[in-house]
C-alpha cells in the first residue's frame, strides 16, 4: 500500500485498486508511476482473475494538476508526457479483464481510465470530458490512439474539438460508458461485472484482448521506445499557461 493507492483483495481473485490522492486525484509523475507499477504488480500475480478501479475521494480524477502544472520546466511536462503514455498504455494492455467504477468527475487524464478498461460503470451525476483543448494542450500520442480506437469519430470530434464536460447518459451513449447506475449501486454492480469476467478462461479472455488492441498498443510502445512523441519536446504552448489560470478561476467560482 502507498500513501496514494489502495489494493483490497476479495474472493473470486477480483484485485480492487483504489485511488486516493487527495483532494481530486490529480495526476502527476509520480502519481501516474504508482499506478503503473501497481497495474505490473497486480498482472504478474496469478491469483488475480479480474481488476476493480475506483476512487476513495469524490472525484475520480480530475485529471493533471493545473495548479502544480503551471510551473512545470519542459523537463517537468516531458515527465508528465511520458508518464501519462506509459500509464495508459499498460492499463491498456493488461491482460486481464479491468472494471471501473466512476463515482465522480472523470476529466481530461482521468478519462482514461474509463476509455482504457473493458468495461466502465458510473453513478449517475458524474461528469466526463476531454479538456485538454481549453487548458492549451495537444493529446500524448498514447490518450490521443486509445481514444480513436475506443471511440467513434463523432464522439471524438465532439469531447477532442469541444473540451466540454459532459453527463453521464450521455456519455454512455457516446461509448465512454458500459452503465450507468444509482449512486448507491456503484460499487455492488462494478463487483457483479468483476466475478462475472473472472469466470471467463483466462487465457482465451488474454488473447482476445490482444487481438482487439495489439495495432493500437504497438503504435503506443513504439512512440514510446522511440522518445518520438511531438509533445515530449515542450507539451505547453505559448496559450497554455494563460489557458490553465482561465480554467481555475472559473472552477474557483463555480464553487
Amino acid at each position: 500500500m502507498t500513501d496514494n493507492l489502495t489494493r483490497i483483495d476479495h474472493d473470486a481473485g477480483i484485485a480492487q485498486l483504489v485511488l486516493e490522492r487527495p483532494p481530486v486525484n490529480a495526476l502527476n509523475p509520480e502519481f501516474l508511476k504508482e499506478i503503473s507499477d501497481r497495474l505490473a504488480e497486480i498482472e504478474s500475480d496469478s491469483g488475480v482473475r479480474a481488476v476493480v478501479i475506483n476512487s476513495g475521494l469524490a472525484v475520480f480524477s480530475a485529471g493533471m494538476d493545473l495548479k502544480e502544472a503551471q510551473d512545470f520546466t519542459v523537463s517537468e511536462q516531458t515527465d508528465v508526457v511520458d508518464g501519462l503514455n506509459e500509464t495508459f498504455c499498460r492499463l491498456y494492455g493488461v491482460k486481464k479483464p479491468v472494471i471501473v467504477a466512476i463515482n465522480g468527475a472523470a476529466i481530461a487524464g482521468g478519462l482514461f481510465f474509463a476509455l482504457a478498461a473493458d468495461y466502465a460503470v458510473a453513478r449517475q451525476g458524474a461528469k466526463f470530458g476531454l479538456t485538454e483543448v481549453r487548458v492549451g494542450v495537444e493529446f500524448p500520442v498514447g490518450p490521443l490512439q486509445i481514444a480513436s480506437a475506443e471511440l467513434t469519430p463523432q464522439a471524438c470530434r465532439r469531447l477532442m474539438l469541444g473540451g466540454r464536460n459532459l453527463d453521464a447518459e450521455t456519455a454512455r451513449t457516446l461509448g465512454i460508458l458500459d452503465e450507468v447506475v444509482d449512486p448507491e449501486a456503484l460499487m455492488d454492480r462494478a463487483m457483479e461485472v468483476a466475478r462475472d469476467y473472472a469466470s471467463i478462461p483466462a487465457v482465451a479472455y488474454a488473447g482476445v484482448k490482444a487481438q482487439l488492441r495489439s495495432r493500437t498498443l504497438g503504435t503506443i510502445k513504439d512512440t514510446i521506445e522511440s522518445q518520438s512523441d511531438p509533445a515530449r519536446n515542450g507539451w505547453f504552448t505559448d496559450e497554455t499557461r494563460d489557458a490553465m489560470t482561465t480554467l481555475m478561476v472559473a472552477a474557483t467560482r463555480k464553487s
